[in-house]
């Protein structure tokens, strides 16, 4: 019997035939930390007796979560890892770069074939690559720190097989809310992702991007699209001779299989409290919003932003809520800015904040009020999330995003 895309890369990477189910003590290709999860982790690679990292050139180190620092304890965080980086000879991003995920991958950190852990659940990012990504706890963090190699159960997979193509203004993130909704939020609990069929063979790295970031909301292990010439042509300008042709077998054995497609897909809007809950932008067109959040490393990318200012054309946002956007790092930002984006988007009434995760966690600025309700590009609406526990949060794509803002309720961006 044949072996799927993940059976392979560990199998790889542990130097003998694994499947799925099994436990191995695998080797990384990276291990990433930022300042949040980052302290917690240094002290317990401390506690683990560690004096030094596995590998400096492995460990990727950069802020995000709460920068520039907005509280005198996250500026001791900032210290703290500044300090372990410059003492272990590990490159810092520091708070230069942007969000965490995104920074991984435009810098080629993660690539085919790797096995990527990082101490953040939206790590499985990278596997749209065609890596194995995953998000561990600070303490495996420690482990992994000191020894560069952590147990895995190999994660049996879920093969999903996507026909069609989009409609206008409905895309990547319309699409993983709708398999969300199918699969449940806890429908693929450490199992795998496998997105597959003609729709992703064609969709371009950010839309594969936004899909695997939000695995994890269906309670997965990871998501990982299979490497192809899309692949190679984004791996080849930040990584030098690293092409892996890796792809499961046709006789692989699945826990699952599901077949969706995307010719019909309308708008989608995950409802308050959780990501699973979404439905057609119909059914709640009309509700009233206080906030518009387009970024996150979901959907933060110059792809994102074009789609909203397309949407926007020369309109200005509606004054009565306020419209946070945020580029997922400098890069992103840079390529905005010269497209003359940024200077729409101000001009239109948005406030435009520097690569960070901005309200996405609730854990800087953009908080929510009791009673407010916030519309977000984001990968996570449960209550809380980004402030109140009383508040609510709506997820969309950025069309969506845009469309809302203009009017200052829920919007079918199709009528705009």
């Amino acid at each position: 019997m044949g072996a799927t895309i993940v059976e392979k890369i560990f199998s790889s990477r542990c130097g003998h035939s694994v499947r799925a189910g099994e436990v191995v003590m695998a080797p990384v290709d990276g291990a990433m930390i930022h300042d949040i999860t980052g302290p917690l982790a240094i002290r317990n690679f401390f506690e683990m007796g560690g004096t030094n990292v596995f590998d400096p050139d492995k460990i990727i180190l950069l802020f995000d979560h709460q920068i520039p620092a907005d509280s005198i304890d996250a500026a001791e965080n900032h210290v703290f890892m500044r300090k372990f980086a410059r003492d272990q000879g590990i490159h810092n991003y520091d708070i230069r770069e942007g969000i965490c995920h995104q920074v991984v991958l435009e810098k080629g950190r993660a690539a085919p074939g790797d096995i990527i852990v990082g101490a953040d659940s939206h790590t499985c990012m990278y596997g749209s690559v065609g890596a194995f990504a995953t998000g561990i706890g600070s303490t495996d963090m420690g482990f992994v720190l000191k020894f560069g190699a952590l147990y895995f159960r190999v994660p049996e997979t879920i093969r999903t097989e996507v026909s069609g193509a989009f409609p206008w203004r409905v895309g990547a993130k319309d699409l993983i809310l709708s398999i969300a909704k199918d699969i449940g939020a806890d429908g693929a609990t450490y199992q795998a992702i496998e997105f597959t069929g003609e729709t992703f063979s064609s969709m371009s790295m950010n839309g594969r991007m936004t899909c695997c970031n939000m695995a994890i909301e269906m309670g997965a292990k990871t998501g990982i699209v299979p490497p192809d010439d899309i692949t190679y042509e984004y791996m080849q300008k930040r990584r030098q001779s690293h092409t892996v042709s890796i792809a499961s077998d046709p006789d692989a054995c699945y826990a699952d299989r599901r077949e969706y497609g995307v010719t019909d897909l309308s708008p989608q809007v995950a409802v308050p409290h959780n990501v699973d809950l979404a439905v057609d932008v119909e059914k709640v067109a009309g509700t009233p919003v206080d906030q518009v959040f387009i970024g996150s490393c979901t959907n933060g990318r110059f792809e994102d932003l074009a789609e909203a200012a397309e949407v926007l054309g020369d309109k200005k946002f509606n004054e009565s809520i306020r419209v946070i956007i945020i580029p997922a790092s400098r890069d992103e930002y840079l390529k905005s800015l010269q497209a003359g984006l940024i200077e729409r988007f101000v001009k239109a009434g948005a406030l435009v904040e520097a690569p960070c995760c901005g309200p996405c966690m609730g854990g800087a600025f953009g908080l929510l009020a009791p009673g407010e309700v916030s519309l977000s590009t984001s990968n996570r609406n449960f209550r809380g999330r980004q402030g109140s526990a009383e508040a609510s949060v709506y997820l969309c794509s950025p069309a969506t995003a845009a469309a809302s803002a203009l009017y200052g309720e829920i919007t079918d961006p199709r009528e705009v």
